[in-house]
């Protein structure tokens, strides 16, 4: 049965908007979820917290007139309840099924779909370069962007299509000109924003060593080189290669503030570096990922900030909200990035979760090798990113 051919509840059933939901859950709330999805995609992707209780039964279980009472007897009946699914759909019909039942609920406004179009710009106050830096948070994938600003213009550092007309929109209200649109590598979790941006007059910038992988419109791109410099008002934004995610991937010093590391080096974690060449070349992409880490990035001054590309719930925000660290920091909390190479690669390449889901078509669609309108992009990359090489935290060693 698809979401739209769920029949309208007898009993009226209150929506809550996603962005309601985020509030609640950062206001500390305590939040009940009953997920109608199926366990698998339950198991795959979900919204917690801290103070987030997620129960699973799946929505079929409803359809019967006479629904299972083990079913019910999983859900509590002393709070709020928030039924969610995938568009909003069939939780709306399973709450109101439970409103007819006398339960306290309500269901997710478009579902997890509607919880993947959040996207908030946080300002990192700890940066002390020139200008504003903001970083961009998506809270359903964990992607996050830097946008940098000064003197009527302005920067983004890895885009997300998706949200294209935010950028502009963002840069409107700000009375900047957005002027560069910057990725660090060849993303697998997301289709990149580089491209539309650079469609509609933002110069578009990739790194110049992601151009091997097969980029199909590097002609069009400006390419970035190790050591090359993009000006925005007085912000300097320097190219760093720091090899190993991927063969390309280039981190970029917003006005030795912040090192955005893409996917190299997390807040709470290291890159993963089977997603290029697979099984068999991780253990090589390991060991040029430490000589990257030693050499590139934890070589700046400890008060740099690190801001990666991701976050997961592993994560821990920074005193101002945003996912940053200053090198030092992680260096004292994170034992990865103080052992030998051996060690290093052993333990990076230990327990590595899955890959990202869909990964297979985002990267040739970010290569430009084929094609996805807006709809079949967003949907590709519903879903954990899972860049990382661990599913936990390796800043609490």
């Amino acid at each position: 049965m698809a979401d739209m051919d769920f029949p309208t509840p007898d009993e009226p059933v209150e929506s809550v908007t996603p962005d309601e939901l985020k509030a609640r859950i950062d206001a500390g709330d305590e939040v009940t979820l009953l997920d109608a999805r199926m366990e698998s995609d339950y198991d795959e992707w979900r919204i917690d917290g801290e103070n987030v209780e997620s129960i699973n039964v799946p929505y079929f279980e409803f359809l019967e007139d006479d629904i299972d009472a083990h079913s019910l007897q999983k859900i509590p009946e002393d709070r709020e309840i928030t039924v969610l699914c995938a568009k909003g759909g069939a939780s709306e019909f399973v709450a109101g099924t439970l409103a007819e039942r006398d339960y306290d609920v309500n269901h997710l406004e478009d579902g997890m779909n509607g919880w993947a179009r959040i996207y908030e710009a946080v300002e990192v106050k700890d940066y002390d370069g020139a200008g504003t830096l903001l970083q961009y948070q998506r809270p359903s994938s964990g992607c996050l962007g830097y946008f940098v600003y000064d003197d009527g213009e302005a920067a983004i550092i890895d885009p997300l299509r998706a949200f294209t007309d935010r950028y502009l929109n963002d840069a409107d209200e700000l009375g900047v000109e957005l002027k560069y649109a910057i990725d660090t590598h060849i993303h697998a979790d997301h289709i990149s924003g580089v491209r539309a941006l650079d469609a509609v007059g933002v110069e578009g910038v990739i790194p110049e060593a992601s151009v091997d992988r097969g980029v199909t419109y590097a002609d069009e791109m400006t390419l970035a080189e190790d050591g090359d410099e993009f000006q925005v008002g007085d912000v300097t934004i320097e190219t760093v290669y720091t090899p190993g995610h991927t063969s390309g991937m280039t981190s970029y010093l917003i006005d030795d503030s912040l090192l955005a590391t893409g996917d190299g080096l997390f807040i709470e974690s290291v890159a993963r570096p089977d997603l290029e060449e697979g099984d068999d070349g991780a253990p090589e992409a390991a060991s040029l990922l430490y000589e990257s880490l030693q050499e590139r990035v934890l070589s700046q001054p400890d008060d740099t900030l690190i801001g990666g590309a991701h976050f997961s719930d592993a994560a821990e925000p920074a005193a101002d909200g945003t996912y940053t660290a200053p090198v030092g920091q992680l260096k004292e909390d994170m034992a990865a990035l103080t052992m030998d190479e051996d060690e290093f690669v052993e333990l990076i390449l230990s327990d590595m979760p899955p890959r990202p889901a869909n990964y297979e078509d985002i990267i040739p669609t970010n290569l430009g090798q084929q094609q996805a309108d807006d709809d079949e992009a967003f949907e590709l990359e519903l879903g954990p990113n899972n860049c990382a090489a661990s599913q936990d935290s390796l800043a609490d060693d």
